[in-house]
């Protein structure tokens, strides 16, 4: 074959190489340019539900029912501290007073001072059955409630601190029953202030 068939060939040969290459440089820069794309397109949604969402305020409390809830768990407190109170002949056990005053406060610590004095304690337990708050006043310069439940004593022993045994009691007494109380909040918190025991079972 001539020296100029096969120059030509070669020519040929190579313009078509060059055109190859750049047409694979145009593609792989396409490629790369839809690669970064679909990456900033991902990494913009992944930011947007990584976004916490506006939370919502919290509902308003209902004054009457918070109110409620306290004097109930007042209650409750405070019969815990009367186990306390008649447990102990020194009394130092008891914090009745965050949750007791006036009346109340007086009458029990007397009593227990009382039992005390006789060489009687009280053990066991004393069970608040359904206490429920059927009046309440919180518009009032002193807000007060009256609450009523059923009591129960039937695991609340008097027992001589020298035998260490239960004194009998009688036979026919009630040992649930129903009780109401009146509490007022004072300055420190809700206190109870009266007790009356209903003399009727529960």
């Amino acid at each position: 074959m001539a020296p100029s068939a096969r120059s030509g060939r070669a020519l040929l040969r190579e313009r078509n190489g060059k055109r190859s290459a750049a047409l694979l440089f145009v593609a792989c820069v396409l490629i790369a340019t839809s690669a970064c794309n679909s990456d900033g397109s991902d990494d913009n949604k992944a930011k947007a539900s990584s976004t916490p969402s506006v939370s919502q305020p919290p509902k308003p409390t209902n004054p009457r029912e918070t109110a409620k809830k306290e004097v109930i768990s007042t209650y409750k407190a405070y019969w815990q501290e009367m186990e306390k109170l008649y447990a102990d002949r020194s009394g130092k056990d008891a914090e009745l007073k965050k949750y007791a005053a006036a009346l109340a406060l007086i009458r029990a610590e007397a009593d227990a001072r009382r039992a005390h004095d006789e060489n009687l304690i009280h053990t066991g337990q004393v069970t608040v059955g359904t206490p429920t708050v059927t009046k309440l006043d919180i518009d009032r310069k002193v807000p007060n409630a009256t609450i009523s439940s059923c009591l129960d004593i039937s695991h609340w022993d008097v027992v001589d601190t020298g035998t260490k045994k239960p004194v009998s009691l009688p036979s026919n007494r009630l040992t649930k029953y129903v009780i109401v109380s009146t509490v007022e909040r004072w300055p420190e918190g809700w206190r109870v202030i009266k007790d009356e025991p209903q003399d009727k079972p529960c």
